[in-house]
């Protein structure tokens, strides 16, 4: 059986997350929905919490907002498919951990998740076409997710960018 790998990439509540979702469906139970994001306030409490409430009680949920690869390949299981949700949060927590290194990490875990014997989708935020951060920090983070989406988009046989709630298919 050859398994699927895609990238579903786009902006801030442009739909990438439920165009994933129903590509997660066609791939089939079980699935194992990794989470990179973290409750450091209120506001992302309650964000998690709709999203968690929003996923079929049949999807195993794992939180791995570090060591991404090392956690799925622990609880990973029967699942036949897994999406990660996403790439941007997971840069965001380990350049908050380290920045020199998170941009290895994070290519190192897509690597090592692509590679899984299971069908993977990997949601991602596109940052480049925006403006220009005017920060240091918010610069090297923008560079950083653009090499990293150009590893995951060079690793998937299918590549999506979502506008609008339209998935646009690039490859």
């Amino acid at each position: 059986m050859a398994f699927r790998k895609i990238l579903v990439l786009g902006g801030v509540r442009w739909g990438k997350s439920s165009f994933a979702e129903r590509l997660v469906a066609e791939c089939g139970e079980p699935i194992l929905y990794v989470a990179t994001a973290e409750a450091l306030d209120d506001e992302m409490a309650e964000r998690i919490a709709m999203h968690r409430s929003q996923r079929p009680a049949t999807w195993r949920t794992l939180e791995a907002p570090r060591n991404v690869a090392a956690h799925v390949a622990a609880e990973i299981g029967d699942a036949h498919t897994v999406l990660l949700e996403d790439l941007t949060l997971l840069l965001s927590n380990l350049m908050a951990q380290d920045e020199a290194t998170a941009e290895t990490l994070a290519t190192g875990a897509l690597v090592e998740l692509i590679a899984l014997r299971a069908h993977i989708i990997v949601v991602s935020n596109e940052v480049g076409m925006g403006v220009v951060p005017p920060y240091p920090s918010g610069r090297r983070f923008r560079d950083s997710l653009g090499r990293i989406n150009q590893s995951a988009a060079a690793a998937c046989a299918e590549v999506y960018f979502v506008v609008a709630g339209v998935p646009l298919r690039l490859k």
